[in-house]
């Protein structure tokens, strides 16, 4: 029921491509080793309110000088914290919340909040879509990698090897169930995952850590893509 909704996505959208797919991780390396002092991380605050700034259009510039500032606050008070699935939880969080307050006071708050679904569901359904598949591919993989951290360590693979080809497979993986789901086809899903518990049947000698790290990461992954897809839907 909310005119601007496209508004949002569109600030979403700028978000998840400015802060998992844009941003080199060398940006984020420097980040943490000279914090405030970093121009790496002003030069991603930059980035991240261009962006924004180019999806809403030019004459909304509060918009992008509050999301500039903001995010290179929030990043430079992350870059003291531990890498770990809290803060990094909590710093999303924090990133979400300065985004849906601008939302709402500049747009939503003066605008007529009376609108159809079928109206909404018309300006929203492309970029609705676009956002989405952003956010199964490295966003979700960077979420997943987060919460899975303490299995991963915990794995004799010196050369990273598993986390590499995990996350190529897991992004596929995401973006065909999320396409399954948006055309309704569960029953495929159910496939897929049969599929590939089937080649992970055959693996010999595995430790029971890489297992659960494995099962952990799977479920984890299938799970997002699905819940995105119902979110769309």
């Amino acid at each position: 029921m909310i005119v601007e909704a496209a508004w949002l996505i569109k600030l979403l959208l700028a978000h998840l491509l400015t802060d998992f797919v844009l941003q080199p991780s060398s940006w984020v390396t420097k980040r943490r080793e000279k914090h405030f002092a970093s121009p790496k991380l002003y030069l991603h605050g930059l980035v991240t309110a261009t962006l924004a700034w180019l999806l809403i259009g030019w004459h909304y510039w509060p918009i992008a000088l509050i999301i500039l500032l903001t995010h290179i606050v929030i990043d430079g008070w992350k870059s003291y914290q531990k890498d770990t699935a809290s803060y990094f939880i909590f710093d999303q969080a924090l990133h979400l919340s300065v985004i849906l307050g601008c939302w709402f006071y500049l747009f939503v708050s003066r605008t007529n909040l009376m609108i159809t679904w079928e109206q909404l569901y018309t300006n929203t359904g492309l970029i609705s879509r676009i956002t989405a598949f952003v956010f199964v591919t490295f966003p979700s993989g960077i979420i997943i990698g987060q919460l899975t951290k303490q299995w991963r360590e915990k794995i004799k693979d010196p050369v990273n090897s598993l986390a590499n080809a995990g996350k190529w497979i897991g992004i596929a993986e995401r973006v065909i169930v999320l396409i399954l789901v948006i055309h309704h086809q569960y029953a495929a899903i159910g496939l897929l995952i049969t599929a590939k518990g089937i080649i992970r049947f055959g693996e010999k000698d595995r430790e029971e850590i890489k297992t659960e790290y494995l099962v952990l990461g799977t479920l984890l992954s299938i799970g997002l893509a699905i819940i995105t897809g119902l979110m769309i839907n």
